[in-house]
């Protein structure tokens, strides 16, 4: 399954992200995986796409979870970013020690690097 996330929150508001949800064949017992195919300044996403998402890790999946629950949990990843799931250290401690910096060169990034926003 591939889509576009559209944020309406700074930094990443100023593009759309494309994603894909890989679903096993073993799937519900085996959990999806979400990738982000667009490069996003993102501590909790690294720079091949993966996403460090706890709800789909083999210790927390639970096979009565719902896509959309996944997808949720991804976009809540993406608006707050969490300093306890994170796959970019440099980013994440930019985060806490200089949050306007890691705004600033975010919100470039999105501008550089995430696709157009669907027009409403």
């Amino acid at each position: 399954m591939a889509a576009r996330i559209v944020k309406n929150n700074p930094p990443y508001n100023a593009g759309a992200f494309r994603f894909k949800l890989t679903f096993s064949p073993h799937h519900p017992l085996v959990p999806p995986h979400a990738t982000l195919c667009t490069r996003i300044y993102h501590p909790s996403v690294d720079t091949d796409g993966h996403v460090c998402q706890p709800l789909t890790s083999d210790q927390h999946w639970v096979p009565t979870t719902r896509a959309i629950q996944v997808l949720q949990d991804l976009l809540l990843l993406l608006d707050s970013p969490d300093p306890q799931r994170v796959l970019r250290p440099d980013l994440a401690r930019e985060l806490q020690e200089r949050p306007e910096v890691f705004q600033r060169r975010a919100e470039e990034h999105t501008r550089r690097h995430a696709e157009r926003r669907p027009e409403p």
